[in-house]
């Protein structure tokens, strides 16, 4: 016996009750407006329960509110009711005679036990049309958060379906979200939660019930639930983890929550003692810049409004981080500011004792020695702690002044502050200084964890520094730069480097050397990253001046790409004029950004030198060229550009022309001991290609006995080549031929992940051989997926993309003659195209798949039709598998099965009725004696009387209430006698009518 989706359902449930102590309702019992999603009347019995100060008057206006939210979309309705549910409703209301206004709050955050938690199941809602969700959790009456399910042992459904479902919602029963908080997928082994802004991508697993993190790639679905639902934490998850940011609705991820929750512990300590708040160490792309917001909102709760003083060492990263900030203001209720001088920050913290977000860069401290505030409220966040916050002072030897460090001068302008620093990659084991500043680890959240959360994307190493042909003594140079900018900024150290850089600029600038690194490039992209996902990908550059040779030789080289290529750096009053049209201004750079972000704008690769190395984020951007010696974190950090999480992105690839593996290594010496091991090591010459080789030759095996060697040859034409890919999908889909069809469609798919990143390393023939195997799987899995619409256009553009993305093959392919529109199973040229197929196995397949989804259509609506035809398609299918029926005699089976179908559609028009009315006409009339009892109009009038009745009758819970579904039947019971149906000896025909109107209200 199959464990279905309502086993699964009632194991939620259980949880929800037994285990968090939720009550819970079975929605089909409980009378209640089917228009209406919110649980009134626990909405108002908590109304007075969470402020009985309030007369009644006050609490009814904010039930109004709560109905009648201004004109808007769901999201602006949904923003005002989270700043409603995080804060209080502002209400005004007269009492005794006298206008009077007050905050009306929708929950108690402080005492859980004034909240009533519910969870319901089989809510039904109608409005766009009626749509019953799997779950609803209550939150005093409120349904913040939604839960939709799928069967575990059903492999067409998955969280993914459970995904589609709750768009599906949002577009149908669109009110219902204006109260959510969060929504929850789950198929029992993958369960995420997600917001309504949030794409699929973006949804996360919670894999703790305390906090400590799990090494396991999937959570289990109750760790999940207690770890979300856990009455006290989902109050704090509600009102200090949810945020917007712009117009997008950020849920924290639980390695956000159990950090954040840590770093305010630390904070309270730290402001009573020594002022030491810790270090927050989360690897670069797992939400750094949310967690700080998330970490400053929660601050002004648990310290009473401290003023905040967010640090940066660059005013790129401070414009950036406060970009952030800025997007959140409603959540942070203050406005964040930037100091424009070291005077304007001494006035933004005169001007106050509690409160405000400031933010300022390391370098304004310098400007003077005065001292800016020695209150103890004041909490410094460092971003990427390590960089510029050192204490230190030390003796200029020639002009004999003490030099301070920048930590050392905030530290004396900011005496009795407490001190946090946030960084995306570990402090260095020789950096003690760091830890002197800011205390110890609060959290770790390692690369590892990350990658394995889903939060992150592992990134990959390939060198092509032979490429550039440069002699040793070039690689030492550079490795000696390494060791300049590795880790400090210490002013004599600059003074060093500076000597060193006019050696190096004029090595890596060197005319050929420029031309061999862009024609390298080049080539690279355009065989191998062009067609990886967007295609953005990111150039490094040495200095400004060689960012400019590398752009002016590519224009040279490919000058249609004069939108495709970009330069991104800083503008100088000592640039060549032919400079300024390219680099511009900050509004040019801003324009850039955008355009860059954009995943369709023409704008693909970037070239930079510094900025857009830290905290600049595009999901997309899947390559990086690095010509420019890194170390430490500023490589770490730089090469994490290429690690952010985007749709079914494998990994990101970091292409090297200047040696950079030492350095990587060497970066990794400060990483978890899992992260070494795991990412120590990630050249894909060693990771990806003999994995890609090993699946290659597991495909190459499976099909064994069929030649595709036209495919192979480079001289191919697309027709040619088509023939061989539907050829190898009716080799693969033989009947004897099951195991192996499932092994190719798994294997194939590992085979594209690591084709994905090691293709610059293959031979042609190797990638021609891949292309083939991906060409037959996509195609496979469009035939035999469950639920997918198979549509000859996707199949086409996608098999061209594939070919363009390994061999460059430009032409269209069709594999249906110039058939270049869907897949329809009622169109006569369609029918004949397969009917003149050589692959009969394909042939069969595909008809199989459109009729199976026709039958799986009546079956939703019209049960006479959806059994005749089930039981028609099944036993064709029997026979052939069984080898009672030939290729050709199946095919002639299903061709005819198919006009049937159509004929089906046709009757019902000429008779005029609608695809529902047939249904019911159906049923009526499948005992085909029937019709010899009654004339047809008379039929056809009963049809239409039933159909209407059950129509005005569809808001009654039918499905799920027995008595509800006996009235029903005792409606149509009564209908039916009216017309003296069904005629004497043919009683039985009256169950196939009921049970089509069961199927009926079943299926709205």
């Amino acid at each position: 016996m199959p464990y279905t989706e309502a086993n699964y359902e009632n194991a939620v449930l259980e949880v929800f009750r037994d285990t968090l102590g939720y009550s819970h309702i079975y929605a089909p019992d409980f009378a209640r407006d089917y228009t209406d999603p919110l649980h009134k009347e626990e909405l108002l019995a908590a109304l007075h329960r969470v402020n009985p100060q309030l007369p009644e008057v006050a609490l009814y206006e904010v039930a109004y509110k709560l109905r009648n939210f201004e004109g808007g979309t769901v999201l602006q309705k949904n923003i005002q009711f989270m700043d409603y549910l995080q804060n209080g409703v502002s209400v005004s209301y007269f009492d005794s005679g006298e206008q009077r206004s007050s905050l009306v709050y929708l929950v108690d955050f402080k005492n859980v036990e004034r909240n009533t938690f519910t969870v319901a199941n089989q809510w039904t809602i109608i409005e766009n049309s009626e749509k019953r969700p799997d779950v609803i959790v209550f939150l005093n009456g409120l349904p913040v958060v939604v839960l939709e399910l799928k069967s575990p042992s059903r492999e067409e459904t998955d969280a993914s379906e459970a995904f589609l479902q709750l768009r599906n919602y949002m577009h149908e029963i669109p009110s219902l979200f204006i109260y959510n908080a969060f929504l929850v997928m789950s198929d029992l082994a993958i369960s995420k939660a997600g917001t309504i802004t949030a794409g699929e991508d973006r949804f996360m697993e919670w894999k703790t019930k305390d906090g400590s993190y799990e090494n396991t790639q999937y959570a289990q679905f109750d760790t999940f639930l207690e770890g979300i639902f856990e009455k006290e934490r989902l109050l704090d998850i509600i009102k200090n983890f949810i945020c917007f940011s712009g117009d997008a609705k950020i849920l924290g991820a639980y390695h956000q929550y159990f950090a954040v929750r840590k770093a305010a512990a630390f904070a309270i300590k730290a402001t009573e003692t020594d002022g030491k708040g810790g270090v927050f160490w989360h690897t670069q792309g797992s939400g750094k810049s949310l967690s700080m917001v998330f970490y400053a909102h929660l601050l002004q709760e648990v310290l009473n409004s401290p003023t905040i003083v967010v640090l940066t060492d660059r005013n790129d990263l401070d414009d950036q981080l406060f970009g952030q900030f800025a997007k959140c203001a409603g959540f942070l209720r203050q406005t964040p500011q930037q100091a424009e001088s070291r005077t304007h920050l001494k006035e933004l913290l005169a001007g106050r004792q509690a409160n405000g977000i400031i933010f300022t860069t390391a370098q304004k401290f310098e400007e003077s020695s005065e001292f800016l505030s020695d209150r103890r409220n004041v909490i410094v966040i460092a971003d990427e702690a390590h960089r510029s916050q050192f204490i230190d002072e030390r003796v200029d030897s020639q002009t004999g002044r003490i030099q301070k460090s920048f930590g050392l001068i905030i530290r004396e302008s900011l005496p009795n502050a407490t001190y946090i620093g946030f960084t995306g990659t570990p402090i260095s084991s020789k950096d003690r200084s760091t830890i002197e500043v800011f205390g110890n680890y609060i959290d770790i959240y390692d690369m590892t964890q990350a990658v394995e959360d889903g939060a992150t994307r592992p990134v990959y190493y390939e060198s092509r520094v032979i490429h550039l042909k440069l002699d040793e003594d070039v690689l030492h140079r550079i490795d000696a730069e390494y060791d300049l900018v590795a880790e400090s900024a210490e002013p004599y150290l600059v003074e060093k480097s500076k000597k060193e850089l006019g050696q190096m600029e004029s090595i890596l600038g060197a005319d050929q050397t420029i031309t061999a690194l862009s024609v390298d490039i080049i080539k690279h992209y355009e065989e191998n990253r062009q067609y990886e996902l967007t295609g953005k990908a990111m150039i490094v550059a040495y200095s400004r001046a060689i960012g400019m040779k590398i752009y002016d030789k590519i224009l040279q080289l490919r000058p249609e790409w004069i939108e495709k290529v970009g330069v991104v750096m800083t503008d100088s009053n000592k640039d060549p004029e032919e400079w300024r049209s390219i680099i511009g201004n900050k509004r040019r750079r801003d324009e850039l950004a955008k355009k860059f972000k954009d995943d369709n704008d023409p704008m693909k690769i970037a070239i930079v030198v510094d900025m857009w190395l830290t905290g600049f984020d595009v999901p997309s951007l899947a390559t990086m060229y690095v010509y420019k010696p890194m170390a430490g974190h500023n490589l770490m950090q730089a090469i994490a550009r290429v690690n952010r999480v985007y749709k079914d992105k494998e990994g990101g690839l970091v292409v090297d022309y200047v040696g950079i593996a030492s350095a990587l290594k060497q970066a990794m010496n400060d990483y978890t001991n899992r992260d070494k091991s795991n990412y120590g090591d990630t050249d894909i010459a060693k990771t990806a290609l003999p994995k890609f080789v090993e699946k290659l030759e597991v495909c190459r095996d499976l099909f064994f006995g069929f030649d595709f060697s036209n495919f192979m040859d480079e001289k191919a034409t697309d027709l040619t080549r088509a023939k061989s890919i539907s050829g190898g999908v009716n080799f693969i889909s033989g009947v004897d031929k099951e195991k192996q069809r499932e092994s190719f469609i798994k294997e194939a798919m590992l085979l594209r992940q690591a084709l994905s990143l090691c293709r610059s390393l293959l031979k042609p023939e190797q990638r021609y051989e891949a292309a083939f195997f991906e060409a037959v799987r996509t195609l496979l899995t469009r035939l035999t997926g469950e639920g997918k619409p198979l549509s000859l256009k996707e199949i086409n553009t996608r098999i061209n993309e594939l070919l363009k993305a390994s061999i460059q093959s430009e032409g269209v392919i069709n594999l249906f003659s110039d058939i270049d529109t869907g897949f329809s199973l009622f169109d006569p040229k369609f029918l004949d195209e397969i009917a003149k197929m050589k692959e009969r196995n394909l042939a069969v397949e595909i008809l199989k798949k459109l009729l199976a989804e026709q039958v799986s259509l009546y079956r939703r609506t019209n049960l006479v039709k959806s059994e005749k035809f089930s039981d028609m398609l099944s036993r064709a299918m029997k026979a052939y598998l069984n080898g009672m029926l030939s290729n050709e005699e199946v095919i002639t089976e299903l061709m005819k099965m198919a006009k049937d179908m159509a004929n089906a559609h046709a009757q019902g028009d000429a008779m005029g009725l609608s695809a529902e009315e047939l249904a019911f006409y159906d049923a009526l009339t499948r005992p085909e004696a029937v019709k010899d009892f009654y004339e047809n109009k008379d039929l056809v009038e009963l049809t239409h009387e039933l159909t209407e009745m059950l129509r005005k009758n569809r808001t009654i819970d039918w499905q799920k209430k027995e008595s509800a579904r006996a009235g029903m039947r005792r409606m149509v019971k009564k209908l039916l006698k009216k017309y003296k149906y069904p005629p004497e000896g043919l009683e039985d025909a009256i169950a196939t009518v009921i049970g089509q109107c069961e199927m009926w209200t079943d299926s709205i």
